[in-house]
Formats: structure tokens, C-alpha cells, sequence
């Protein structure tokens, strides 16, 4: 019986986190259309859905820990909750990243509207279908579709220099548009950490799976 609660507890501690997902999906998808429509309105909702994350964050953190605490998981159960927590932790930040895209917007408000070379909706889809598969790949346990999304981020990534190519030129050649292109350059550079932050959870997930600290690897090859 002990451990069939233990099993029911971890699966509620899933739902919690994908509970989590949807919110950090929701910040991404309404930081984009708060950018294209320059709508303070759907600003104040980033903001307000961020307050709902970081209170969904602290909610899994707690019943994470508490099952460390209690449980004291052995293998694969231990190397799940460790995962739940750092994927807990880049949901949370992809929160952070759609707010600051979410400021960015009220900032440019103030400003004159400009033709400005930037595929924020592109990104934004691009990120969002990163975030999808990397939790679609946590629910399966599927460590193949996890690689498939760290290797999406190398596309977000040129996405990502071809933007800020385009709005380094517009600079030199049309210095009015400074002030927009420059704030396009920082959203743009939200969008990619959005997407960094996704290939990260997947590469949480494939920790779980197969207990590779992949982060680890990458960080001595790096060096």
C-alpha cells in the first residue's frame, strides 16, 4: 500500500507540473499577441497569468521536496522528481521571458509605429512547439522526441541572428528607427531564451529517462 500511494503521489505531482506547462504555453502565446496587437490589456494579462505561475511553481516545489523528504525515492523515481524541479524551474523562467516581452510592448507603446523586420509569431510558434514536445515527451517517458527538440533549438537560434542581422541594417539605414528595432532586437532575444529554456526541459526529461546529465556534458565540451 505504501508504495501505491507513493506511485498515486507522483502522478498527481505530474499533473501539478503539466498544470504548470499550460500556464508557461499561455505566457508565450499572449506575450506574442500582446506584441503584434500593442495591446496594454493583454500586457496586464501576461502579468497576471505570471503572478498564476509563480504560485503554480511554488506549489510543485513544495510537494517535490516534501517528497524527497518523506518518500526518500530510490532510481528512477528520484531522478523524476529531480527532474519535476529543474523543469518546474524553466517553466517558471519561460514566465519571466514572456513578461519581459509583455514591458517591452508597454515600452513601445510610447513610441511611433514602425516597419520593423521582425517575425515575433514565427518565433513565437517555433518556441511554442519546442515547449509542447518537450512536456509531450515528459508525459510518453519519450527520450527520442526530447533529442528531437534540443535539436530544434539550433533553427530558433538562426532565426534568432537573422533578426538581429535585418534589425542591425534597418539601424544603420534608417536611424529613426532606432528605438523600435532596438526594443525588436530584446523581444527577439526573449524568444530565443524561451526556446533555450525548452530544450533545456528536454533535456531534463531524457535525465530522467536514461540518467544522463546532458547539461554537464555540454557545459565540459564548452569548455
Amino acid at each position: 500500500m505504501p508504495r501505491i500511494h507513493f506511485h498515486l503521489q507522483l502522478a498527481e505531482l505530474k499533473d501539478k507540473l503539466l498544470a504548470m506547462a499550460a500556464l508557461s504555453q499561455l505566457a508565450v502565446e499572449t506575450a506574442v499577441d500582446a506584441y503584434v496587437q500593442r495591446d496594454p490589456g493583454v500586457c496586464q494579462y501576461v502579468r497576471d497569468n505570471e503572478t498564476a505561475i509563480n504560485a503554480a511553481q511554488r506549489e510543485v516545489d513544495e510537494m517535490a521536496y516534501e517528497l524527497l523528504a518523506k518518500e526518500q525515492p530510490m532510481a528512477i523515481d528520484l531522478r523524476f522528481i529531480l527532474a519535476v524541479i529543474k523543469i518546474n524551474s524553466e517553466l517558471e523562467r519561460i514566465g519571466d521571458q514572456s513578461m519581459s516581452i509583455a514591458r517591452r510592448t508597454l515600452e513601445l507603446l510610447e513610441s511611433e509605429p514602425a516597419n520593423i523586420p521582425f517575425d515575433i509569431e514565427g518565433m513565437g510558434e517555433y518556441a511554442g512547439r519546442m515547449i509542447r514536445s518537450a512536456i509531450q515527451a515528459l508525459l510518453d517517458g519519450d527520450a527520442q522526441l526530447a533529442e528531437s527538440v534540443r535539436e530544434m533549438d539550433d533553427e530558433i537560434d538562426s532565426m534568432y541572428k537573422r533578426t538581429r542581422a535585418a534589425l542591425t541594417e534597418l539601424i544603420q539605414k534608417k536611424p529613426a528607427t532606432a528605438e523600435q528595432a532596438l526594443h525588436a532586437m530584446l523581444v527577439a532575444r526573449n524568444m530565443e531564451r524561451i526556446a533555450d529554456h525548452a530544450a533545456n526541459i528536454a533535456t531534463d526529461v531524457i535525465f530522467w529517462i536514461r540518467g544522463a546529465d546532458l547539461r554537464h556534458q555540454l557545459s565540459l565540451v564548452e569548455d
